[in-house]
């Protein structure tokens, strides 16, 4: 991982834990511009967990979170959101609105209080509902969308926020395969220009594919990282997962299927 001492998202030390269960042990690490992190665990390994608490939104069991040279609890919370954003597993709508009123939410960071989007924040909005090929959804109730539809326009949030780092547990949630490739193809421009992603996944497939970086977390406590090409290995997929592990190639991709 990046090496730079003050700028972007860093991890000291870090312990995460649920309830008595101790997840992550001691987790150090630089993430920095230009990086596709990809977290890769079974289940209960402690991937949203790790993800909140690097995003600031739950305190680790023991470390520290920085963030641009700052412990990422110091500053306000709106100031982070400028240049940091989560992605959740599910984005729970309080109330049926537009796609576009919903995805206009992304640019309240950017918002002073009691001020509304301009036309540029709709023009905002509107391109990342082009990016996640959900055009023409502007006037559609929220309510009316499939699973599929709802991750996407929540991805537009997203993008509509235009942080410098993307935290995104499991994006590809209720995607189809052509939709998992067009949104993980989507993040891996944004690092390509120099953003940061760091995104839980499932599949290390589509790990090997797009991401440069990842962090492997076994859940008890043990955790790896480094470039894919070292990290994602039949081996070290098998003793991940607890299951044999097979590496094929098509079509100039890495593929990981279980035996």
């Amino acid at each position: 991982m990046c090496a730079a001492a003050a700028e972007g998202l860093q991890a000291r030390g870090v312990g995460v834990s649920a309830g008595e269960r101790r997840l992550v042990e001691d987790l150090s690490i630089q993430f920095g511009a230009g990086e596709f992190v990809a977290v890769l665990g079974r289940n209960g390994s402690g991937k949203t967990l790790t993800l909140h608490t690097l995003a600031g939104l739950r305190p680790p069991a023991c470390g520290s979170v920085w963030f641009h040279g700052r412990p990422i609890e110091e500053p306000r919370r709106r100031v982070i959101a400028r240049s940091l954003g989560l992605l959740a597993q599910d984005r729970e709508e309080g109330l049926t609105t537009t796609v576009l009123e919903s995805v206009l939410i992304g640019r309240h960071p950017h918002l002073n209080l009691l001020q509304w989007e301009s036309a540029a924040d709709h023009r905002i909005a509107e391109r990342a509902l082009q990016r996640v090929e959900l055009d023409g959804f502007t006037d559609r109730s929220t309510d009316t969308l499939s699973g599929g539809e709802q991750r996407r326009a929540a991805i537009a949030a997203l993008l509509t926020q235009e942080p410098q780092f993307y935290l995104l547990d499991e994006p590809t949630n209720h995607l189809d395969p052509h939709h998992q490739i067009a949104v993980l193809g989507l993040f891996d421009e944004l690092a390509r220009a120099g953003n940061t992603i760091i995104a839980s996944l499932h599949d290390p497939t589509l790990a090997a594919r797009f991401a440069t970086q990842a962090l492997l977390l076994h859940g008890d406590g043990r955790w790896s990282a480094g470039p894919v090409e070292r990290e994602l290995t039949a081996q070290a997929l098998g003793e991940l997962y607890l299951t044999p592990i097979v590496e094929l190639e098509f079509h100039g991709h890495r593929v990981f299927v279980s035996g």
